[in-house]
């Protein structure tokens, strides 16, 4: 097996894999190292896995509308044969909640109206006659099942929703981890699992491999963090932290599994920070429901990915609480059902797709749970802000920007730098 690579992806999850099969559809020769047994295995596993395009910036939501393009026509974008196992894009509309308090909807819908992306407003009285297994009742603000106020009505309705047609959800996600490492593969790249790096090396001024706890040293001039909720580990080890005006942590959250409401058979999306709830169906009629970060929950920072609570906690009978208030049909089980994992959240809850100070090392970090749908192109992003960089370019000084190929919108990756100014616009998953 060779030990040298034009370029090593540290993490085989979603983006990793998507970086793996960019750079070596350009044609250098990768290679994908991950610690878990298999390409999406962990964080991207735990997904939701959620198709949308809401996001409070413009450059999310151009990357997340080019994203759904590419969801839409996945087996193109593979380039797989009939017979392979793929996992697919199921269309629903997603709504997000309004109550009369201010939740920078105007501003999502603006870059929405900049770029073309598809959104109706409903009234309460819409909601009412599509979805009226809803209680319209607002909530606000969210609060935790053991306050005495908790399911008391504010004494309003919600302010109506917004409604976005173009969405949905990808009911494997780990499947589509693998299906971009099989692309990966047929384009040549080479992916290790069970393998843990050790340490980031460098020549001079410029990285040259990594070294494993095996002691293996495994030489390339590139080599890309995108080692979820390990990022910041990865980026110790290679001395790039100072350099970073945003840096990233694990965030353990829970996501509830639940048998679907009686007389709702819709299949839907909803964010509704009015209850601090988001909830998705199932193809089998199940509900998944998270969390949206309400102030009445305290963040669970984890400082070793590998050693966290992985069963449910108070924290499910929260969610699911909090999602029963919407939906009163919603049926509560005795036994709580679900899963925890860890997020790789950065101060405003976008990711950083960038250089760094160590020339050869690039970051794919801070994904906060809302980066599944850029999967593929991020991969496409970094392929580009690669080969700028190399060519000789300076993307601090002279920032690349890129023509996305599907929805033709021009974006600078500035947006995604590790020095900018952080995001205030944004305080939870949805970015």
């Amino acid at each position: 097996m060779s030990n040298s690579y034009d370029a090593i992806v540290i993490g085989a999850g979603i983006i990793g894999s998507g970086i793996a099969l960019a750079l070596a559809r350009g044609g250098r020769k990768v290679l994908a190292l991950d610690k878990n047994p298999a390409a999406g295995y962990g964080s991207t596993s735990s997904s939701s896995a959620i198709i949308r395009t809401f996001y409070s910036t413009r450059a999310s939501c151009a990357l997340a509308w080019e994203g759904l393009h590419v969801w839409r026509h996945w087996q193109d974008f593979l380039e797989a044969d009939d017979d392979e196992v793929i996992t697919r894009l199921f269309p629903c509309t997603a709504l997000v909640t309004r109550n009369d308090e201010a939740d920078g909807m105007e501003t999502i819908l603006s870059h929405h109206d900049a770029l073309g992306i598809p959104y109706e407003i409903l009234s309460t009285a819409d909601l009412k006659t599509h979805w009226p297994a809803l209680d319209l009742a607002s909530y606000t603000p969210p609060r935790r099942p053991e306050d005495e106020e908790f399911g008391t009505p504010s004494g309003k309705k919600l302010d109506g929703a917004i409604m976005f047609p173009m969405g949905g959800y990808v009911p494997d996600p780990q499947l589509a981890a693998r299906n971009m490492q099989n692309a990966a593969e047929r384009h040549g790249a080479t992916f290790r699992f069970g393998v843990r790096v050790s340490g980031i090396q460098s020549t001079g001024d410029r990285v040259s491999g990594v070294s494993l706890e095996t002691g293996e040293l495994i030489t390339a001039p590139i080599i890309v963090n995108a080692a979820g909720p390990y990022s910041n580990q990865i980026n110790r080890m290679a001395g790039v932290l100072e350099d970073m005006n945003l840096t990233t942590r694990p965030l353990r959250q829970e996501v509830c599994h639940l048998p679907g409401p009686d007389g709702f058979t819709n299949q839907l999306i909803m964010c509704d920070a009015d209850t601090g709830a988001y909830w998705r169906t199932e193809l089998s009629g199940s509900l998944l429901v998270g969390g949206m970060e309400p102030e009445c929950d305290p963040l669970e920072w984890v400082d070793d990915p590998d050693d966290f609570e992985r069963n449910p906690t108070e924290l499910w009978t929260a969610h699911v609480y909090r999602a029963a208030l919407r939906l009163p049909s919603l049926g509560i089980p005795n036994q709580a059902s679900g899963l925890a994992d860890l997020y790789d959240v950065t101060e405003d809850w976008t990711p950083i797709y960038d250089i760094s100070c160590l020339p050869g090392f690039y970051l794919a970090v801070g994904t906060s749970g809302n980066q599944f749908k850029n999967g593929p192109v991020a991969g496409e992003l970094m392929a580009a802000l690669i080969n700028w960089q190399e060519a000789g370019h300076d993307h601090d000084k002279n920032p690349c920007s890129i023509t996305l190929n599907r929805t033709g919108e021009t974006l600078d990756l500035s947006a995604f730098s590790r020095r900018r100014t952080p995001n205030t616009s944004s305080d939870n998953v949805l970015g």
